[in-house]
C-alpha cells in the first residue's frame, strides 16, 4: 500500500498531543491504512501502543462499552505516554466517555469512524474542543496510479473516470470482479451503515432515493424536486423525509453537498445545490449497457480532486449562468468550467460564455478531455490528464 503522505504530514504535529485525533471518511477509503502508517512511524520509538479494530467481532464482544475499553487500555499499557488506536470507534457504547478519560491519563488517542456523527455537536461539545479532525478520501488519480504500479498494473484515466478511486478495487482482476466489489461495498454502506443504524422502515423507498441521488451526481436540484421525482415513481415521501435521508447519506460520507453562490445576491442560495458522489463508482455501477455518464463523472472527479487538494469550493452563478466551480485557496480565486469536450461549436460557446463579465484579475480555467488546445487570451484550457498530473492550480 502506498504511503499517504498528504494525510500523515497533517497529523504528525499532533502525534504526542493530548488532543484526540479523529480520522473520518467513507467506508473503505483507507482510514485504517493511514492509522496503520501512523502506528508504524510511532513504533520506531516506542512499543507502548494499543490497537483495537471494532469491526472485529472478537474485539467488540470483549470491549463493547466505555468501561471495558478503559480497563483494556489500563491492563495492556506500560509506563509513559501510551498511543491508543481505536478503529471504527462508533461501535462502542458511550465511546466519547472513554476517549475523554483516556486523554486525561497520559494517552495520545487516535480514532476512526465512517459516520460524521463523530463530529456532531453532541460529541464535540462533550469533548470540549479537545480534538482535531482529518477527512480521509478515496484515492485521487495520482495515488491510484502509484498503488497500481505497486501491483504491477496500470490504471488509465478512462478507468478512473468510470470506476473511481476506492483503493481495494484495483486489487481484483477484471471489470466484473471490481464491479462486484463496488456493488457489495455500496450494499454494506446503505444497509449496515445507514438503514440498520437509522432504523429506516421504508427500505425500498430509501434505496430508490439512493439510486436516484447517485446517478444524478453533479446536477443542480432542490429537495422539492427530489420529492416530486419520488412521488412520480411511486414513492410518496415528504420533503422532510427526503431532506433527512439525504442527510443520512452525507453523514456516511456517501455524498457531498455543494451550495450555489450567486454573484448577484452576493450570498449562498438556500434552496438549490449540487450533490457529488464520494466516488464516481456509485454512478457507474448503475450504468446500463456500458452507457457510463462520463460527462457528469468528469465534473464529479474534478470536485473530488479539488477538495483533496485543499480548496474551498462553490458553484458560482455568474449573472444567471452557472460556473461549475469557484475554487479558493491562499487568497486566490479560480473559476473553473468542466466539459467532456468542446470540440463542437455549441458546447464551446456554452462553456466559454459562462466566464463573460468576470474580473481579469482571477484565473479562468476550462478542463476537458480534448487533445486540442482551446485556450483564449482570457481562458486557459487544460486537458483532464494535465489537471490530474499537477499538484496545485497555481501551476497552470
Amino acid at each position: 500500500m502506498i504511503i499517504r503522505e498528504k494525510y500523515l504530514k497533517q497529523i504528525r504535529p499532533f502525534y504526542d498531543s493530548d488532543l484526540i485525533k479523529i480520522l473520518t471518511g467513507i467506508r473503505r477509503c483507507g482510514k485504517s491504512i493511514v492509522l496503520s502508517q501512523i502506528r508504524d512511524e510511532l513504533s520506531v520509538k516506542t512499543d507502548n501502543l494499543i490497537y483495537l479494530d471494532f469491526e472485529d467481532k472478537n474485539v467488540i464482544s470483549a470491549v463493547s462499552g466505555w468501561k471495558e475499553l478503559l480497563d483494556y487500555v489500563e491492563k495492556h499499557r506500560t509506563e509513559g505516554l501510551c498511543y491508543v488506536f481505536l478503529d471504527e470507534i462508533q461501535a462502542v457504547d458511550e465511546w466519547a466517555e472513554a476517549i475523554r478519560t483516556l486523554r486525561l491519563h497520559n494517552c495520545s488517542v487516535f480514532i476512526t469512524g465512517s459516520n460524521s456523527k463523530l463530529l456532531s455537536s453532541e460529541f464535540t461539545d462533550y469533548l470540549s474542543g479537545r480534538y482535531v479532525s482529518f477527512r480521509i478520501y478515496p484515492f485521487v488519480y495520482q495515488e491510484l496510479a502509484e498503488y497500481a504500479s505497486q501491483l504491477h498494473k496500470t490504471i488509465s484515466i478512462s478507468d478512473y473516470l468510470i470506476w473511481g478511486g476506492f483503493p481495494q478495487r484495483i486489487e481484483f482482476d477484471g471489470t466484473e470482479a471490481q464491479k462486484r466489489y463496488l456493488e457489495d461495498l455500496e450494499e454494506t454502506i446503505v444497509m449496515r451503515d445507514i438503514v440498520l443504524r437509522r432504523k429506516i422502515r421504508q427500505t425500498e423507498d430509501f434505496r430508490h432515493l439512493v439510486n436516484y441521488v447517485m446517478i444524478t451526481n453533479a446536477r443542480t436540484f432542490s429537495v422539492s424536486s427530489v420529492t416530486k421525482y419520488m412521488k412520480d415513481h411511486g414513492a410518496p415521501v415528504s420533503d422532510k423525509t427526503v431532506k433527512k435521508w439525504i442527510g443520512y447519506l452525507e453523514e456516511a460520507y456517501v455524498i457531498n453537498s455543494l451550495r450555489l453562490y450567486s454573484s448577484k445576491a452576493k450570498r449562498e442560495l438556500n434552496y438549490y445545490y449540487k450533490l457529488y458522489d464520494a466516488d464516481v463508482a456509485f454512478n457507474s455501477t448503475k450504468a446500463i449497457n456500458n452507457r457510463y455518464d462520463l460527462s457528469h463523472n468528469l465534473e464529479n472527479i474534478i470536485y473530488n480532486e479539488l477538495i483533496y487538494r485543499g480548496y474551498q469550493v462553490f458553484v458560482y452563478i455568474n449573472n444567471s449562468r452557472e460556473i461549475d466551480f469557484l475554487a479558493q485557496k491562499d487568497g486566490k480565486d479560480y473559476y473553473i468550467q468542466v466539459a467532456l469536450s468542446v470540440a463542437e461549436e455549441k458546447p464551446y460557446e456554452r462553456e466559454m460564455s459562462a466566464f463573460e463579465g468576470l474580473s481579469q484579475l482571477h484565473k479562468k480555467i476550462l478542463i476537458t478531455n480534448d487533445i486540442l488546445d482551446y485556450s483564449t487570451s482570457n481562458v486557459t484550457h487544460i486537458t483532464l490528464e494535465r489537471f490530474l498530473g499537477i499538484q496545485d492550480l497555481s501551476e497552470i
